[in-house]
């Protein structure tokens, strides 16, 4: 009885070694055939996808939120709370609610976005403001792009041999917001209850509030193109790329951020500051030097960007 027992011990024994040997095997074998399969189908028919690199190298990208404001959208009051606090929001979180609710009575319900097919390839140009653009001659470089993004009120006429001609998407908030074509998309980027407020009167009443800068009371634009950043990217942006340095991330760089997850491709220009370390832009003569960037974290912004660069995610045209 004893020797049976015995008997039997070991052979459990061994019957558990071995299935556990095999959990092991089979779970290694399908991690390298799941990798194998995410870079055997391509998502798209750039020489190399954004996408792709999403999925297996862009380890920021785990806390990712949807982009774009839709009907849809149910915002955390915790991501609320922390957007207020880039103006001083003094309003709360079931007014906000009730404006978005009136927000979406005016503009479309869901922002139109393309996915990723294997037989296209979305390029992106993106187009900061920076003065390195100068004298570069990228005009007809970015407007070769599928996708150009412009930021604020940035002006072309005069300067088209270095940025260019074309815009698809022009990104703003109320304070600096300019007229735009009917084929160009308005990306808003708000920062307080009042901008969203401000896009719907701005196409409809008229809006006659205050803020720290003049504002439009209307504009010219197309509305079934407006697109409304979610305030919890904003909040994703600054945490998990920014690691909360500055009070909040510049518009330019959650543009940047924005394209990753639009675009196939991603080029970047007009980012950075002067050789003397002075941030201006290309369109003005500085008054003041050793001018910085504000409440934003340009120094770190612009070493992502630098390290976006080095791996292949992004490709970064840094000027004279």
């Amino acid at each position: 009885m004893y020797s049976f027992i015995r008997t039997f011990k070991l052979k459990l024994l061994i019957y558990l070694l071995a299935l556990t040997a095999l959990a092991v095997f089979l779970k290694s074998d399908f991690t390298d055939w799941l990798q194998l399969q995410l870079q055997s189908q391509s998502l798209c028919a750039c020489e190399k996808c954004l996408s792709e690199d999403n999925l297996l190298a862009l380890h920021r990208l785990r806390g990712l939120e949807e982009p774009f404001l839709s009907v849809n959208t149910t915002l955390s009051e915790d991501a609320f709370n922390w957007w207020k606090l880039i103006q001083g929001e003094q309003r709360d979180f079931f007014y906000y609610r009730a404006t978005v609710q009136k927000l979406f009575e005016l503009f479309p319900p869901v922002a139109d976005l393309k996915k990723p097919s294997s037989d296209s390839c979305r390029t992106c140009a993106v187009v900061g403001n920076s003065v390195n653009l100068k004298g570069t001659h990228y005009g007809p470089l970015i407007d070769f792009q599928d996708v150009v993004m412009r930021m604020n009120a940035a002006p072309i006429k005069g300067y088209e041999s270095d940025v260019g001609t074309k815009t698809t998407h022009r990104v703003m908030y109320p304070e600096s917001a300019v007229d735009l074509d009917h084929s160009t998309h308005l990306v808003l980027f708000p920062f307080k209850i009042q901008d969203l407020e401000w896009l719907i009167k701005a196409f409809t009443t008229g809006f006659f509030g205050r803020s720290y800068a003049p504002l439009k009371t209307k504009i010219k634009a197309n509305r079934d193109l407006v697109m409304v950043i979610n305030p919890a990217f904003m909040k994703y942006v600054h945490q998990i790329w920014l690691e909360n340095k500055g009070d909040y991330p510049s518009t330019g760089f959650m543009a940047l951020i924005l394209a990753l997850q639009i675009c196939d491709e991603v080029h970047v220009f007009g980012y950075g500051a002067d050789d003397d370390g002075n941030w201006s832009h290309y369109f003005e003569i500085l008054p003041i030097k050793q001018f910085k960037t504000g409440p934003h974290p340009g120094q770190h912004e612009y070493a992502v960007i630098q390290q976006l660069a080095k791996n292949g995610t992004v490709t970064f045209y840094k000027g004279r």
